[in-house]
């Protein structure tokens, strides 16, 4: 067998065929892609620039077991043709992955019976269709065959009567918008692709049958008159996200004792050092989905056996027969894979310790030279360095007193304290308009109402600016580059007090500064505890009293590091400084903080943190109750202006708000995200920070992460009633012949566009 797999994002879909007694893997022409048949199991590779490739083995209810079993060594034998290179993945009818829906932009059908007679119909009459296709979902729409009686109806799914010439689409009353649309691009799909765009479209609104006659008298005579109510809407059975990363475990595969063995080694969070080259591994994700990793040292016997084990494992556990599952080899993780792990090492990254973490640390970041007009051009730059700008806009700082906002003066900007919450506008101007971010930056010591109302004030102040502020939670050690970047290497964070008028403590005796930056985008001090475990080899301190001031270089620290702790030590005192090396400290040093200790005297090297790559959620209740949805392979089209949407970029979570969305899923959509951040199974910090972004006012740290994003063009502005009224004319009963006994055929438009492979067994 030969494939050509030298293009980008070539989609190559067979189904598994009987003849006779064996089982044959043909190619499904470009017509029928999305078209499944519910008696038989497919086949999908899809190539994104190699070697990147995903397999993915599709079920059908309805298939055989010798289906279902052959499909399987299919995959198999693929895989190993391959090199093993291909992620693996079983699907089963009705609970793809959305990995597998987002191939399919048009949607999937499900077709009642199997595609052996469908490939040996006789296409005397392509127009000589009857089918009534059940439409449910949102975000990646499924239609499924069903009878062709008012029985099949319901008050909240959308139907399309499918007469080969005619398509009627019906709407249940208690349908929305989002979903009338998909439908209606479904329609306009099968016109196009499946009859040559020779075919009419109507739709009848369920709650207003009585402005489309014509097309209820098309209706009638196809399904009769109907007698009695119509059903009730049914729930859609998409599961809730946040429910799906809990419990994760790891499991151990081995045949070194001579029998295969699998034996848990670890629950959340797991890390990478826990695979090991020579074994393979099961990890059961709550069983929502199950990973295989095989080692690249692994046995034969270990790899080939992998996907049967996983599938063993679900029967094993009594997890239902829908769980999704992949295999993958070592150097060919998943993204998804990668998620569950609180830290990954792609293979020959740069190696080191990794971060330290202490009080008031930050991660080290690469010094860079902004070029604002390079991160407008080239939002993807503005969205990994975390910069819309170089931070040289306007500054309004307000500290929260009485729960109400006070204004600081200029001269206290970038000095925080713990026990205080703060709002920091930031404007700055792009494509010649002023635009806001507005900071709401709370300290680990203010107490719940002052962060209650820190969060509420944010909200009065954005309505000065119409609601186009970008706001930005920021808790006290997590804070972003460009909020650091925004006082220029001058941010000092106190430890413990607070900064209000009329509230005096004394100031210690005796203060420990810990400085983080190697220029004026990246760095701060913060006050830790004035004793020697606080010290770390790889920073620079201030160690300030009544009678000197020190200042300690790490043996770890660069001359950079060094340059920002003199600019901060300005800042801290005007006293006289000192320089201490590591090692040469003066007894005087080691009194001030209580004595010598032991503390972190490790060098590493400074390295980015691991690469993660972003994934998009779809925030809605519009099914009846709040879930959140992933959407793989996203695009800025995938923003639906009548929902909110969460994008995990690792650093920091986005909400993006669109305009049409309602009070109840922004609400659900914060508390998500924090509940998305506690149960993720690679164990992130609850005080990643939350970016609240509002549909039209996107900065390019967002944009930047959708590949050509359009800034003219408005997410989600497909108007579903624009494209009803370019529709047509389709009353006419002139335009089909109604018969009201036709039977119900499949169709098989089945015309070979690629090159046919078989492969069998």
């Amino acid at each position: 067998m030969s494939i050509n797999l030298t293009q980008h994002f070539v989609l190559f879909l067979f189904t598994v065929m009987e003849i006779h007694t064996n089982m044959k893997m043909v190619p499904v022409p470009d017509q029928a892609f999305g078209n499944f048949f519910e008696g038989d199991c497919y086949i999908v590779l899809y190539v994104n620039s190699a070697p990147s490739m995903d397999i993915h083995y599709w079920i059908g209810n309805l298939s055989s077991q010798d289906e279902q079993g052959a499909a399987a060594i299919l995959v198999t034998q693929l895989d190993e043709y391959l090199k093993g290179s291909p992620v693996q993945h079983r699907e089963v009818q009705g609970a793809e992955s959305t990995k597998f829906r987002s191939y399919f932009k048009n949607n999937l059908i499900y077709k009642k019976g199997g595609v052996a007679s469908g490939f040996h119909h006789i296409e005397s009459n392509i127009y000589n269709i009857l089918r009534l296709l059940q439409v449910k979902g949102r975000k990646h729409v499924t239609a499924t065959e069903v009878e062709v009686s008012w029985n099949s109806f319901n008050k909240g799914d959308i139907f399309l009567l499918d007469m080969g010439k005619v398509i009627v689409q019906w709407n249940g009353p208690q349908s929305n918008r989002s979903e009338k649309l998909k439908a209606l691009l479904l329609a306009h799909d099968i016109r196009d692709r499946e009859r040559g765009g020779r075919a009419q479209i109507g739709v009848v609104e369920g709650n207003a049958e009585e402005d489309s006659p014509e097309l209820m008298k098309i209706m009638r005579a196809i399904l009769g008159q109907r007698s009695g109510p119509l059903k009730e809407a049914l729930p859609d059975d998409t599961p809730d996200y946040c429910q799906q990363t809990a419990n994760v475990r790891l499991y151990n595969v081995s045949d070194r004792s001579g029998q295969l063995v699998v034996q848990e080694i670890a629950t959340q969070p797991l890390t990478q050092d826990l695979l090991d080259s020579s074994d393979c591994y099961i990890v059961d994700q709550g069983g929502s989905s199950v990973f295989v990793w095989k080692g690249m040292h692994a046995s034969k016997e270990e790899r080939r056996s992998a996907l049967s084990r996983a599938v063993g494992f679900i029967k094993a556990k009594n997890y239902p027969s829908s769980t999704n599952v992949e295999v993958m080899a070592e150097g060919g993780e998943s993204a998804m894979f990668k998620h569950l792990f609180k830290s990954w090492r792609e293979k020959g990254q740069t190696q080191g310790l990794g971060n330290v973490y202490s009080t008031g640390s930050i991660a080290k970041v690469e010094q860079v030279k902004f070029d604002v007009m390079e991160l407008h051009a080239h939002p993807e730059q503005a969205a990994q360095q975390r910069m819309v700008d170089d931070a040289s806009g306007q500054v309004q700082i307000w500290r929260i007193e009485k729960l109400e906002l006070r204004e600081l003066h200029p001269s206290s900007y970038g000095l925080f304290y713990a026990g205080d919450c703060y709002l920091v506008l930031y404007t700055y101007m792009r494509a010649k308009k002023q635009q806001y971010i507005l900071y709401m930056w709370q300290g680990c010591h203010a107490t719940q109402d002052e962060i209650a109302a820190c969060a509420y004030q944010a909200v009065a102040v954005d309505n000065k600016y119409n609601g186009e502020a970008v706001q930005v939670r920021v808790v006290m050690g997590k804070e972003p580059r460009h909020f650091l970047a925004i006082f220029k290497g001058k941010l000092i964070i106190f430890e413990g007090g607070t900064s209000r008028s009329g509230v005096t403590s004394p100031e210690p005796a005796v203060r420990l500064f810990q400085v983080r930056g190697t220029n004026e985008f990246n760095t701060k001090a913060t006050e830790v505890p004035a004793r020697s475990s606080s010290l770390n080899t790889n920073d620079v301190f201030l160690l300030k009293t009544d009678m000197f001031f020190y200042m300690w270089y790490g043996k770890g620290c660069s001359g950079d590091e060094r340059e920002m702790g003199r600019v901060v030590s300005d800042v801290v005192s005007r006293q006289e400084k000192q320089v201490v090396m590591e090692g040469q400290e003066p007894a005087e040093f080691w009194v001030a903080l209580g004595g010598k200790a032991p503390y972190c005297s490790d060098k590493r090297l400074q390295n980015e943190k691991p690469p993660h790559n972003p994934r998009l959620f779809e925030c809605s209740n519009q099914t009846g109750r709040f879930m959140m949805t992933e959407v793989e392979d996203f695009a800025q089209e995938d923003l639906d202006q009548d929902d909110v949407m969460l994008l995990d970029t690792w650093e920091e979570i986005f909400l993006w708000i669109g305009k049409s969305a309602n009070e109840y899923e922004t609400k659900e959509a914060c508390n998500s995200a924090l509940e998305y951040l506690r149960t993720h199974p690679a164990g992130r910090s609850p005080d990643t920070p939350i970016i609240s972004v509002k549909q039209g006012y996107e900065p390019p740290t967002f944009t930047g992460w959708f590949n050509a994003w359009d800034p003219h063009k408005c997410s989600g502005d497909i108007s579903y009633e624009e494209i009803k009224k370019k529709l047509g004319d389709v009353s006419s009963t002139s335009q089909i012949t109604v018969v009201s006994d036709l039977p119900t055929p499949v169709f098989t438009n089945f015309k070979v566009c690629k090159k046919i492979f078989f492969m069998s067994l």
